[in-house]
């Protein structure tokens, strides 16, 4: 797939598309393909890689690594930085109270952030649309694989959908064989909830049968990749809400199909753990077994900036060798979690009684892996140590802790520089098999076939037990498998223990609260404690039936002459 970065750089110029993260171009175009022109094999094939390329095209005003909307949101992360004011619009999120569809009204931001990502994702979508009614317009005989293309696409897009979905719910669903006409008559609730879900699947079914399963340039969407997304979709849409978002049922179906789906994935062989859960988050594990689907970064494509990971320019530390900037730094409540029993259990009931103490608290080593902490060493580099307060930007508001994952070793030949900001070639993975397990387990567990589901969560543990060999002995680790689950409730709250710790800080577990219809009980519970600890807090509230999703962003109601209805509660 860095070949294929290679290949766009070129095509950026012919077909006159933008870069993310510089400026604006102000070369005068020297010539304009006509639709003939684009109409080959070859020009289709730029048009695929256009809408690959959308997915890195991202940035930390609209990451597609979710740590903003599903880290901030969830408990886990504290927006960082200098402070409340230092991108308000984040602090807003972390604090719900302040959320508006106007977010560009939070000074001294200047931009809507909501918006900015909602028009990005569009923007994807119109890349992916623009392929589609070229094939569909071609010469069959002028497009060989015709199918092959127009799967590539219809995955690209619904990746867009879905996060535009998990994010506001009700959205306008644009597709290649709408006319201008139509599009501007679009509202956002043309269709239901489960229909815009049915929509999402049929773009990823269509790909998963029509994709090969294997794909000779790595990155690029396959016939497994796309079951996984399939499989993600009908997880969130078997949890079926009323109009306050409320989950009142769940749809066997759609479950037994995920975990037919995932069936049919392990039995490909293609995908598998890594031995070392801490080498899914280093450079030189891209696009590894675990990797199902990922954005491939890379520092020298042949563009203005290049494709870093601007999704995480914010996100180092002040020391250490990086420079800036101190955002996404986890909780107590999130480093509390990952605490252990001398069974080498959770402490499901008392793991935030007390903050985590780093000399006489047993832990599960993922902890490790994921947050960087005083005392410890930092990426597994025994001669680079952080620093505590040195190292965070306001440690007096949100602590000191460095989320780690998202980050390399500042020596790493995968850093790059923009100004302030250090970037990464390390790939952004949106799907990582050890998630796709876990949606079997969940599945398995919610149809009642609980026992099913145990060596599935152990054996994330187990690989969990045996990721020491890297973490210098910098805790004490004792993690052990359930020896049984007595109970689908049992099982359901190891399920959801596993998935906050196994993906810990990757941008997913707002939205899983959300799916399982505990967002209000569980952020609650967070703010009664949290606040206490961190006085910002004190004003965080959480509304259920409206903060379950981000409002439409009034510019977007404003552009469609007022035909979109805002989501509850804005």
């Amino acid at each position: 797939m860095k070949k294929m970065y290679q290949l766009f750089a070129s095509s950026l110029l012919a077909m006159s598309v933008l870069s993310c993260g510089g400026g604006d171009l102000d070369v005068p175009p020297k010539a304009v393909l006509t639709e003939e022109q684009v109409t080959s094999a070859k020009n289709i094939d730029g048009l695929v890689i256009a809408a690959y390329s959308y997915l890195g095209n991202d940035h930390y005003t609209s990451p597609m690594f979710l740590w903003p909307t599903g880290n901030l949101r969830a408990g886990d992360a504290h927006k960082g930085g200098n402070g409340p004011s230092d991108i308000f619009a984040y602090h807003a999120l972390s604090m719900f109270a302040p959320l508006v569809p106007d977010m560009e009204s939070f000074p001294p931001d200047l931009i809507d952030l909501n918006n900015k990502k909602w028009t990005r994702n569009y923007t994807g979508i119109s890349r992916a649309n623009a392929g589609l009614q070229v094939i569909a317009k071609a010469d069959a005989s002028a497009i060989p694989n015709a199918a092959e293309k127009q799967a590539e696409l219809r995955f690209i897009r619904s990746i867009f959908y879905f996060d535009l979905k998990m994010h506001h719910k009700h959205i306008p669903w644009i597709d290649e064989n709408m006319t201008q006409e139509e599009i501007l008559a679009t509202t956002n609730r043309d269709l239901t909830d489960q229909q815009l879900w049915d929509k999402i699947a049929e773009d990823f079914r269509f790909a998963s049968q029509n994709l090969p399963e294997v794909q000779q340039d790595v990155g690029r969407a396959s016939a497994l990749s796309a079951k996984a997304y399939l499989a993600k979709t009908l997880i969130y849409q078997a949890y079926v809400q009323n109009d306050t978002h409320e989950v009142v049922s769940i749809d066997s179906d759609k479950l037994n199909e995920v975990v037919s789906l995932v069936n049919e994935i392990e039995a490909s062989g293609v995908y598998g753990l890594l031995d070392d859960y801490g080498n899914n988050f280093r450079a030189a594990f891209d696009n590894s077994k675990e990797s199902v689907f990922a954005i491939q970064r890379s520092l020298n494509d042949g563009s203005p900036d290049g494709r870093g990971s601007w999704s995480t320019a914010l996100n180092a530390p002040q020391a250490g060798g990086f420079g800036c900037c101190g955002f996404h730094v986890p909780t107590d409540n999130f480093v509390n979690a990952f605490k252990t029993d001398n069974n080498g259990l959770p402490l499901f009931v008392t793991y935030n009684d007390a903050n985590y103490d780093m000399l006489s608290d047993q832990i599960d080593p993922r902890l490790d892996h994921t947050v960087a902490m005083e005392g410890k060493p930092f990426k597994y580099d025994p001669n680079l140590i952080h620093g505590g307060d040195s190292w965070a930007r306001a440690p007096g508001i949100y602590g000191n802790f460095t989320s780690m994952k998202e980050l390399e070793h500042p020596d790493c030949d995968c850093r790059g520089e923009n100004g302030p900001f250090p970037i990464w070639s390390m790939n952004t993975v949106l799907v990582r098999y050890s998630d796709v397990l876990l949606w079997k387990a969940e599945a398995l567990i919610q149809l009642d076939r609980y026992e099913e589901a145990l060596p599935i969560i152990n054996r994330l543990r187990t690989r969990a037990s045996n990721s020491t060999g890297m973490l210098n002995n910098a805790s004490i680790y004792n993690i052990k498998p359930y020896s049984s689950f007595a109970s689908k409730e049992q099982a359901f709250n190891a399920l959801r223990w596993e998935r906050r710790l196994e993906l810990g800080l990757e941008g997913h577990r707002f939205f899983d609260l959300v799916r399982w219809g505990v967002a209000k009980e569980t952020l609650d519970a967070y703010f009664e404690i949290e606040r206490t600890r961190t006085p910002y807090l004190e004003e965080a509230a959480f509304t259920k039936g409206k903060h379950e999703y981000l409002p439409i962003p009034n510019q977007q109601v404003n552009l469609s002459g007022g035909i979109y209805v805002q989501n509850p509660g804005y």
